[in-house]
């Protein structure tokens, strides 16, 4: 779960990181009440990356600029998602851009900080990055972090600002559930100070059941969504809308991917990706079928699922009771393949059903429905 900069930047205040100080405005009309110390940076509210080199960060130098910023960020779409708002903080006068994060890491066993000399785009093209491995954040040592800073970091009086700063970056990820804190960049003043002038935070959304506030936050996205979206997310589906007429029912990202290219090599367009992996069950299938038959550009629906620990005869006999239950004409193909498959091709064919040899020839049936419009 990415949080936004403004909400990134208020857990790092918790544990004691300086943050501009900010107001967040939902309109400009908000923000033209607002008493602000010019010059000011109007930064779009969006989850999405590579915000800055889109245009989302404006300077403003009177109120009438940053009502104007606020009109124009606001309009706009970033990674295509609209603004939740805008931060407007104190235009930051950087000596120098450094680059501070802490994630989740299974070769370190647990949290590693990363640190370069030189942050902002220098980052992204290839600045050194020196990586010290913490594994749990209880054996966080600040000497092995002075070591490995050395190498990179000339300057001792900010090595052990960086190191200080790390040691509360790693608690935070520990006490609330981050696998990744990152402040890019990290911005060195004139003073000396160290101020985070942007903030990525990512939330483990499986730790839900044990944080109120992620549930909360993660119910109130799944509010937000479209309600077949919001229907499938509630029932542990993964499900993202295309422009086409074929329905894909799968399993596991890869397949569902693999199978979506397979329908465009053959000249077909998939109407969506509808992953069932974390809810193989029959209320999960039953979901899938109910989302997509009510798709009016829908015409055709692809059941395509490979099963090693998933036994296949127990998804043939699900989808024989799906398909004795709907109401729906769309055609439905099939192609089950892996564990007990010969046991699910007596299953189907004795419901009057046939199971494709090889997905190549189900992607072929599934086409010449949806030319047909959806006919059998």
């Amino acid at each position: 779960m990415l949080l936004i900069e403004h909400e990134g930047k208020a857990l790092l205040a918790g544990v004691g990181v300086a943050v501009p100080p900010g107001v967040v405005a939902r309109s400009a009309d908000t923000l033209g009440r607002r008493k602000l110390p010019y010059p000011v940076a109007v930064k779009a509210q969006v989850a999405s990356g590579g915000r800055g080199k889109a245009g989302g960060v404006v300077r403003a130098d009177s109120p009438a600029q940053a009502r104007a910023a606020a009109r124009k960020l606001l309009a706009m779409k970033f990674g295509g998602e609209k603004p939740r708002g805008v931060l407007v903080e104190p235009w930051l006068a950087i000596e120098r851009e450094l680059y501070l994060s802490v994630t989740v890491d299974a070769a370190a066993d647990g949290y590693a900080v990363l640190y370069s000399p030189r942050g902002g785009v220098e980052v992204e093209q290839g600045a050194a990055l020196v990586r010290c491995d913490v594994g749990p954040a209880r054996n966080f040592r600040a000497y092995r972090l002075r070591e490995a800073l050395a190498d990179v970091e000339a300057d001792a009086a900010v090595r052990e600002r960086v190191v200080a700063l790390a040691h509360r970056l790693v608690l935070l990820a520990s006490s609330r559930d981050c696998t990744t804190v990152e402040i890019n960049p990290l911005a060195m003043l004139a003073d000396g100070s160290l101020v985070s002038a942007d903030a990525k935070v990512v939330r483990d959304e499986y730790a839900r059941f044990r944080a109120a506030d992620i549930a909360e936050r993660i119910d109130a996205e799944h509010a937000r969504q479209p309600k077949a979206i919001a229907r499938a997310l509630a029932g542990k589906l993964m499900l993202v809308w295309l422009n086409g007429e074929i329905g894909l029912i799968s399993g596991g990202a890869g397949m569902t991917m693999a199978a979506m290219d397979l329908i465009a090599d053959a000249g077909g367009r998939p109407a969506c990706f509808l992953d069932c992996s974390a809810n193989p069950t029959p209320e999960g299938y039953r979901l899938a079928f109910d989302l997509l038959d009510g798709e009016p550009r829908v015409k055709v629906i692809l059941v395509s699922i490979f099963g090693g620990l998933t036994q296949m005869d127990r998804v043939a006999r699900v989808m024989k009771e799906i398909m004795s239950e709907r109401r729906s004409v769309m055609p439905v193909v099939f192609r089950l393949n892996g564990t007990n498959v010969a046991q699910a091709n007596e299953i189907l064919a004795k419901a009057g059903l046939h199971n494709n040899a090889t997905i190549e020839d189900a992607v072929r049936e599934a086409l010449s429905f949806a030319r047909a419009g959806g006919r059998r």
